[in-house]
């Protein structure tokens, strides 16, 4: 059966900078191809491109993934009912969360509680309570919170005990269809697992590769010294001295959309003729968009590493997708005059056809956007346009797919 598939490959350069960074606070690494390159985690690029959905969709198509679900999911029952109080709502948003989701509701552990209480808090309010939280973090859209939301207000309204309310006929699996229904953007793409109630798992429709650098890097310290302002002339040496590592790379970035997956976990438990409100297009159009142009924020105010990609290309495809990170096992020479970017370039337009045309796995289409003289060996791979160009087709050509399909 045809299938239908994205793949987005980025080549971006990153100069001096330290965007993820491992647990000893150096920019994190990996070997492959026998050297040592810069990493970039899937996670971190996945947070950094559903940061850039914010910009890109309406809040009611996202998703919000905390413990404190509990709390989110008090704001909108009180912005419906703005008389009960919010130690009134607890308790039955807690037993709601629980029956749709299984997740343990508990009060904040005390380290975290007294943490939280101690931030923007004077001595009256310090003292308030916490709103449960759930023992793992939940990831729910913004329609699954209001589709409880309605639920909670119908056992407020009763004035019901909350344990005995969950427990009526049918409260729990409204709960459950509640959660599993009417997915935001973020959650069809990126997945959500619940460990207590496996059936609401949703599969990512989006696969995303740690980035890695097309050539070895070196790890360099940055010394670095602040001198206090009210020293006087006559008082010498610094106020404060450190170091912070960092590297800079010419990452090639790789991600796939499966479509029809992310097809289906959009209209994930309508009902017939009920529409997800969420059309595919749209998803698409933000991820090419919000994963091309997202940068992971770490360290950015000491490094201010805010670069663009100097290539992307898009590739539609009916089977499997494929990446061309092998385009850089063989290590782009670090020690060149010309940089990286070409020779990068040179690479990925070799490697492109190549497997292609070995495996018989050509693409229906494929798009590119690139800057420069330095990236001309991709010009031929396909069609050349700019980023609202790129976006615009690609939406086009993925909803005519899906209308040829039915």
């Amino acid at each position: 059966m045809s299938r239908t598939i994205l793949d987005v490959h980025i080549l971006q350069t990153v100069p001096p900078s330290n965007i993820n960074r491992d647990d000893t606070g150096a920019p994190k690494s990996a070997v492959y191809g026998g050297v040592r390159r810069s990493r970039v985690s899937s996670q971190a690029w996945k947070k950094a491109t559903r940061k850039a959905f914010e910009d890109l969709l309406d809040p009611a198509e996202l998703g919000v993934r905390t413990k404190k679900v509990v709390e989110a999911l008090t704001t909108r029952i009180r912005a419906r009912e703005e008389s009960l109080s919010v130690e009134a709502v607890w308790p039955m948003a807690a037993e709601i969360i629980q029956a749709a989701t299984g997740a343990k509701i508990e009060a904040p552990a005390r380290g975290s509680a007294a943490k939280a209480k101690s931030k923007d808090t004077t001595d009256d309010t310090a003292s308030e309570p916490l709103a449960p939280q759930s023992s793992y973090l939940l990831f729910l859209s913004a329609r699954q919170l209001d589709g409880l939301a309605d639920l909670a207000i119908e056992g407020l309204g009763k004035k019901a005990d909350p344990k005995v309310f969950v427990k009526e006929s049918g409260v729990k699996a409204r709960a459950k269809q509640a959660a599993s229904t009417r997915h935001s953007v973020d959650i069809a793409l990126f997945g959500r697992m619940v460990a207590d109630t496996t059936d609401i798992n949703v599969d990512a429709a989006a696969q995303v590769a740690h980035a890695l650098s097309v050539h070895p890097v070196d790890l360099e310290t940055d010394y670095f010294t602040a001198v206090d302002d009210q020293n006087s002339d006559a008082e010498t040496g610094a106020g404060m001295i450190g170091t912070v590592d960092f590297n800079s790379a010419t990452l090639y970035r790789y991600a796939a959309v499966d479509i029809d997956l992310l097809t289906q976990n959009l209209d994930a438990g309508l009902t017939d003729g009920e529409d997800s409100g969420t059309p595919v297009r749209r998803a698409v159009e933000a991820f090419i968009e919000g994963f091309a142009l997202s940068m992971p924020t770490g360290k950015l105010n000491t490094f201010g590493n805010n670069t663009l990609p100097d290539a992307v290309i898009v590739k539609l495809r009916s089977a499997r997708p494929i990446s061309f990170v092998g385009a850089f096992e063989n290590p782009i020479a670090q020690d060149t005059a010309d940089g990286h970017v070409r020779a990068a370039c040179q690479a990925l337009a070799e490697h492109i056809p190549a497997v292609e045309t070995a495996f018989g796995a050509p693409a229906d289409h494929t798009w590119i956007v690139r800057v420069g003289k330095q990236t001309q060996d991709l010009a031929g791979l396909g069609d050349d346009v700019n980023l609202r160009e790129l976006v615009t087709q690609v939406g086009q050509a993925v909803q005519a797919r899906l209308e040829k399909r039915g």
